[in-house]
């Protein structure tokens, strides 16, 4: 069996500096009460970072009320929220992990939500998962996409303050951002709709100036949509280049969520199938990228960081699976005798040995 190294080795940019590779992305809970963390949230991420993951991105956390995809979503829009972050951030750091936090609003894929806005008053469309109940947006006014800006601003800024070492935007997956850059979604005869991306630029110039400046900014974008009538490659590209002249500093580079698969849209699911995504991203912009996408496989995913396709790479349903993957990544792959085995907290190491 392949030993895994390039998994394993240690990553900076700015002042984040993570100890591996292995990034947890975002995954809804669904578990808040008016956007509030709880217990589960502190155990979910809190086992994650004993578990040996460098970079843990808490799930979707919004800047409004009405910007949550359901009312059991966590929120930033006020103190109480970021007070109860506080809690989740120092028990993370408490086990060597770093931790940021992937900063949102849903738009028009807000469920069941009498206020959901968009760029346009346009219907999601045909549901892409059971259980979804959209109603159509109202259309923001020109003033209310620029109050938006600054709510997006308002939460980086609390999400700072409770002592997240990164921070994301979510710019992908069918969410207002992506809804604003994408042309099949975005119908505005605004500034805001001549040019698409400019809500986005915005939001990224906001969030960079309430951050740190030694503090990374992350956006993950979807670089190609997989939904009838989607943008191709070239244009998610061209985006993720205004994103990065914007300021991001890091992309997630992931794809879809603006609809139900159509054919010819959509790469087949393989593991690995996101990759060539963030490879051009990575080209175009000269900025690192997470790659995603059935990275459950410890070889898999460390012969994409050999190959220099990605800087990191995310494990989602893995790590929910497994909130350990990293230490049996380690120990299945190398061996319990092995100079790659790390990170193994005292308590476990019996089981390691």
């Amino acid at each position: 069996m392949a030993k895994i190294r390039n998994l394993f080795t240690p990553f900076s940019l700015k002042n984040l500096e993570l100890k591996n590779r292995v990034v947890m992305p975002p995954m809804c809970q669904y578990s808040a009460t008016d956007g509030v963390p709880n217990d589960w949230h502190f155990v979910h991420y809190t086992s994650r970072a004993i578990g040996g993951v460098g970079l843990i991105i808490v799930e979707m956390t919004n800047v409004a009320p009405n910007g949550r995809i359901s009312p059991n979503c966590l929120g930033l829009w006020n103190d109480t929220q970021k007070d109860a972050f506080k809690k989740i951030v120092d028990s993370v750091h408490a086990h060597g992990a770093k931790i940021a936090v992937q900063i949102a609003h849903a738009g028009r894929k807000a469920q069941d939500e009498p206020n959901a806005v968009a760029p346009s008053a346009i219907h999601y469309g045909e549901l892409d998962y059971a259980g979804q109940n959209l109603i159509t947006p109202r259309e923001l006014t020109t003033q209310e996409v620029k109050d938006l800006v600054q709510a997006f601003a308002d939460s980086v800024k609390r999400a700072v303050d409770a002592g997240f070492d990164a921070i994301e935007l979510h710019a992908a997956h069918g969410y207002l951002i992506h809804q604003f850059y994408s042309p099949k979604s975005n119908q505005r005869t605004d500034e805001y709709g001549q040019d698409k991306a400019l809500f986005g630029v915005e939001v990224i110039q906001a969030a960079k100036k309430v951050m740190p400046s030694e503090m990374p900014l992350i956006v993950r974008i979807s670089a190609q949509e997989y939904g009838k009538d989607g943008f191709d490659l070239d244009y998610g590209v061209a985006i993720a280049k205004r994103f990065s002249d914007a300021g991001a500093d890091v992309f997630d580079v992931s794809g879809g969520g603006d609809g139900v698969l159509h054919k010819g849209n959509h790469p087949e699911f393989y593991a690995g199938y996101q990759v060539d995504f963030a490879r051009k991203v990575k080209q175009a912009t000269a900025k690192p990228v997470i790659a995603v996408g059935m990275l459950d496989n410890p070889s898999v995913a460390d012969h994409i960081l050999g190959i220099g396709d990605a800087d990191l790479v995310a494990v989602g349903r893995g790590l929910l699976r497994d909130p350990y993957w990293v230490l049996n990544a380690q120990y299945q792959q190398n061996g319990a005798d092995s100079d790659e085995v790390q990170f193994v907290p005292q308590q476990y190491q019996r089981g390691f040995a």
